[in-house]
């Protein structure tokens, strides 16, 4: 039997406190996805689809590939169209340790949000004893030097226990060395490497996310056609994820965004008419909450967000979320809680704990309607 339990939310937490989450509950290791559908003798678009209404509480067990059967004329969909790096790489310390390091965020003046990793057998967990200016070893002579700890807002007291600021010096183009000496970021539940072309979307025009927005990774290139037939709008935006935390659950860092003037025009008019913006993923949600003012008016804009979504905020820009099943204690299901309402959230979480729904990037999907 699965183990769920409520927790409660405070009114109000400072910005160096990560607030409990709306929902704990026990994953079973049988239910993370280990492996691409493709692997498992699906088409990128069969993996299964948990389509949930929050108005009445209504389940629907589906396909992704029907995703048609729940949109209609006039719904907009934004899609993030960042696509993934090869962003971890082998490193070596001056000791002859070997460690990973993982390209989280670019920052201004050439800097990155790095997190240095350790790998034992199939999993790697977060290195704690890194010094500061100390020079990593990177293939082909490239190095990282972590300089000093990441903090939010110069706030000593939310000093990540994994980030790192970091100079980055390479011996050719970013893009060129990541194809080379690269490879995608992985977790201990993935048991084998894959490919780059199983961590991107299909509609993908903008390297730069460390790990997959994989909200969208079932979308075909065939049921993007078949919607914009039915008259559901595509709107895009631009979002590059950093490395998440399994380990610590910490709030997510500040991530590059970018909303076009056509999508903030698009999200603003249907909210005004009453439409449904479906945001694929919650990347999406992160960018056109930043730039949503109280009345709902989105605005284009471009830079880092820093913003935290959760149920005491609130959602202003869209009122519909396909997203996939979140761990335990992830941040996202306080945006996910912002939007559905917590009883909502535990309805639909046990039900799909129950009727076995897969998580994790390579899993399955949940479409939140109002």
């Amino acid at each position: 039997m699965n183990s769920f339990t409520m927790l409660s939310v405070p009114d109000q937490a400072p910005s160096s406190f990560f607030a409990p989450v709306p929902l704990d509950f026990s994953l079973p290791a049988a239910l993370e996805a280990d492996a691409p559908p493709e692997a498992r003798g699906l088409t990128r678009d069969g993996v299964r689809l948990l389509v949930s209404y929050r108005s009445n509480n209504a389940l629907v067990h589906t396909n992704f590939c029907q995703l048609g059967e729940f949109l209609g004329e006039g719904d907009v969909v934004v899609l993030n169209t960042s696509g993934t790096m090869q962003a971890a790489l082998n490193v070596t310390r001056a000791d002859d340790l070997k460690l990973e390091v993982h390209l989280s965020t670019r920052l201004p003046a050439g800097l990155w949000l790095v997190e240095v990793r350790q790998r034992q057998a199939n999993a790697s967990r977060p290195f704690h004893q890194v010094i500061a200016g100390e020079t990593l070893h990177l293939p082909a002579g490239a190095t990282v030097t972590p300089l000093v700890p990441y903090t939010k807002d110069g706030d000593m007291g939310s000093v990540s226990q994994r980030l790192w600021v970091a100079s980055l010096q390479l011996p050719m183009p970013l893009s060129g060395y990541l194809s080379r000496y690269g490879f995608p970021i992985r977790y201990s539940y993935v048991k084998k490497e894959w490919p780059i072309e199983y961590y991107q979307t299909v509609y993908a025009t903008e390297i730069g996310s460390a790990e997959m927005p994989s909200a969208g990774r079932a979308f075909t290139a065939e049921l993007i056609m078949r919607l914009t037939a039915q008259g559901v709008q595509i709107a895009p935006l631009l979002l590059h994820t950093g490395v998440s935390s399994l380990e610590a659950h910490e709030a997510p860092v500040e991530e590059y965004y970018r909303v076009p003037a056509s999508t903030a025009r698009l999200v603003t008019g249907a909210r005004r008419a009453g439409r449904r913006i479906v945001a694929v993923g919650t990347t999406v949600v992160r960018a056109l909450e930043t730039t949503t003012d109280e009345t709902g008016t989105t605005y284009p804009g471009e830079g880092w967000t820093d913003l935290i979504v959760t149920p005491q905020r609130g959602i202003r820009a869209v009122n519909a979320l396909l997203t996939g099943f979140h761990e335990p204690q992830a941040s996202h299901l306080l945006m996910l809680g912002a939007l559905a309402g917590r009883d909502h959230l535990a309805h639909t979480y046990q039900e799909a704990l129950r009727e076995g729904y897969l998580w994790h990037e390579f899993g399955d999907l949940h479409l939140l309607l109002p």
